[in-house]
């Protein structure tokens, strides 16, 4: 899962031997020009980062330390007009005669990138400033508490500088909020109590009042304590986080809470983006941005339904095979409401839900060498998502490793009610968030040598999402799910994708209602009702995003069947992935010439 701001500013192992001529085909000899291309393209991404001192800090960089991002309109400006001057100089500069296919695949990359953020910039006022999966109110904390790190004193000044400048930004962002919604572009009224809730949360607690500490100040105590600086220091370097956390940071947020307050008053409609100016125009670029498609919503929502329909057949065979007698329906209710497969709602269930996805991962790094040339470097941890956020924050997510190697991938899940959390769902989850899933591709990615930095954090969505659920279906072929019940939880995952299709472009296009939608879900998957009322919520605030999952894991294998039928025995499952994952994230239609190319000339 990743957020649109984190879009728009990226828009800016151990290696087994090689198969010979299928990888040679993967593999462009450099070209003297690719080197320099490379070094303009890397420095091009760093001035554009340079701009957000938020990305630097997500980079592992600590320069702009004591910084926070600029959130005014004019940041947005001043953002596409850079890209528009790199891309001229770079284009001046670089012919493609002189390029491999690699560096011109770069320069075509960088073109198609800044084509899209003229598109996302012209629409940027219909992208929410707030959602059911939160805003900058619990993403600023995020970051000061995973990506901050505090070595010395002067680190801990800058995170004090941070809170600070919290109170800047929050007034930016109020005032943003409060025009988007004059002009019509308000969010629906289904975000504003989570995102008050959760707000008021980060300053509730010492030092804002008699409670137990909140997260930033627990934060920034541990950190300031594990120096080894003098006790004197480590006190005045204490008052400095207690007085700019009790003065500008509280300020702030009381600020951005009051807007929200005013703008969510009596609202009530939680219709799709058909529903604001040029709606259906807006929904229309949000696929293409998703999905590096051009696929239709009519052709999307038909498709979902056909998945819809396939996925149940095969359900039906596992409810037979482990002797169910009722309908699927009656199934779906069994496996959603028996407690054998839920975890208990405790924290001996927590942990145990951690333990066994850390176990899966194992497993699947383990039998990994057979299946992939190519592992991450970076580590994998499993985290439960931080209770001050459970409210607002996804089921599950993946957070990328820094480039600097001081932070690994992060796959959270949110635990906030066990008697939602399926045990059946377990595994298929934690291949698609952790391993073979996003920490393959992603944390890979980051990893590739030669790759240009716009490319190593590149974002398609459909490529990366649907990697992360082509990742639980290969978790079958690598001979995982022993347990028919497991397995039919990994149905029940890809159809819960299949119904996204469905409902999304029934939001969006067929002014499905909220109830609609909750309504499909329930009749045709095991989720339980919390999730499904999240699932639905966040389409409505992120158009076209759910589509890109199954659009994705389709690309992908229908790709991977034309390449084995072309190749017969000389095709190689290993092969086949480092032509998916070797290049880093590309649109569908550069992964199809990929592919393609490396089965033709296998």
């Amino acid at each position: 899962m990743f957020d649109r701001r984190s879009v728009l500013l990226g828009l800016m192992a151990t290696a087994a031997a090689p198969a010979a001529m299928a990888r040679a085909a993967l593999q462009d000899p450099a070209t003297a020009a690719d080197a320099e291309l490379t070094s303009a393209l890397d420095a091009a991404f760093m001035e554009a980062a340079r701009r957000s001192p938020q990305t630097l800090t997500q980079l592992g960089l600590k320069e702009r330390y004591g910084e926070l991002d600029d959130y005014t309109d004019q940041a947005a400006v001043d953002g596409l007009a850079l890209a528009e001057r790199q891309l001229a100089d770079i284009e001046t500069r670089f012919a493609a005669a002189a390029l491999s296919p690699q560096g011109q695949l770069s320069m075509r990359l960088l073109r198609e990138g800044v084509a899209q953020q003229r598109e996302l910039f012209r629409w940027r006022r219909h992208q929410y400033l707030m959602s059911n999966s939160g805003s900058v109110m619990g993403q600023l904390p995020v970051m000061m508490i995973n990506a901050h790190r505090v070595d010395t004193a002067e680190d801990a000044r800058a995170y004090v500088s941070r809170l600070v400048a919290v109170e800047r930004v929050m007034n930016e962002v109020a005032a943003d909020f409060r025009a988007r919604a004059a002009d019509g572009l308000a969010p629906p009224a289904l975000v504003y109590e989570p995102n008050l809730r959760d707000g008021r949360a980060v300053i509730t607690g010492a030092p804002f009042d008699d409670g137990a500490d909140s997260p930033v100040w627990a934060d920034f105590q541990t950190k300031v304590t594990a120096l080894e600086i003098a006790d004197g220091e480590k006190a005045a370097l204490l008052d400095e986080g207690r007085a700019a956390l009790t003065g500008p940071f509280r300020r702030g947020y009381e600020t951005f809470l009051a807007a929200v307050a005013e703008v969510g008053e009596g609202r009530e409609r939680n219709d799709g983006v058909w529903a604001l100016r040029d709606g259906a125009e807006f929904y229309e670029a949000s696929l293409r941005f998703f999905n590096s498609t051009n696929d239709t919503a009519d052709w999307i929502h038909e498709t979902g339904l056909s998945e819809v329909a396939r996925l149940h057949g095969e359900m039906e065979v596992i409810k037979a095979q482990v002797g169910f007698g009722g309908t699927l329906r009656e199934f779906f209710d069994h496996l959603r409401t028996d407690p054998q497969f839920q975890y208990p709602n405790t924290p001996e269930g927590k942990e145990a839900f951690l333990e066994d996805s850390r176990r899966f991962i194992a497993q699947a790094m383990e039998a990994a060498p057979a299946w992939f040339h190519v592992l991450p470097r970076a580590g994998l941890e499993v985290r439960a998502v931080e209770a001050w956020r459970e409210s607002t924050a996804s089921v599950a997510f993946y957070n990328r490793p820094s480039a600097d190697g001081s932070r690994p991938g992060i796959y959270y899940v949110n635990l906030a009610d066990m008697t939602q959390v399926s045990k059946p769902q377990a595994e298929a989850i934690a291949y698609h968030e952790g391993a073979p899933g996003h920490h393959f591709q992603i944390a890979r990615a980051g990893e590739q040598e030669g790759l240009p930095m716009f490319r190593k954090f590149g974002f398609y969505g459909a490529y990366i999402e649907g990697w992360g659920l082509y990742a639980e279906k290969l978790g079958k072929e690598m001979g995982f799910y022993q347990d028919p019940y497991f397995d039919f939880g990994r149905l029940s995952l890809e159809l819960w994708r299949a119904i996204r299709m469905v409902v999304d472009t029934g939001i969006h296009t067929r002014r499905w209602s909220r109830e609609q939608a909750i309504q499909y879900f329930t009749e045709n998957t095991m989720m339980s009702e919390l999730n499904i009322r999240r699932e639905v919520e966040r389409y409505i605030c992120n158009p076209g995003q759910a589509t890109s999952y199954k659009v994705g894991q389709l690309k992908i294998l229908g790709l991977r069947a034309q390449a084995r039928q072309a190749m017969g025995d000389r095709f190689d499952i290993r092969d086949f992935h480092e032509a998916v994952l070797a290049a880093g994230p590309v649109p569908l239609s550069v992964l199809e010439e990929r592919v393609g190319a490396w089965a033709g000339a296998s």
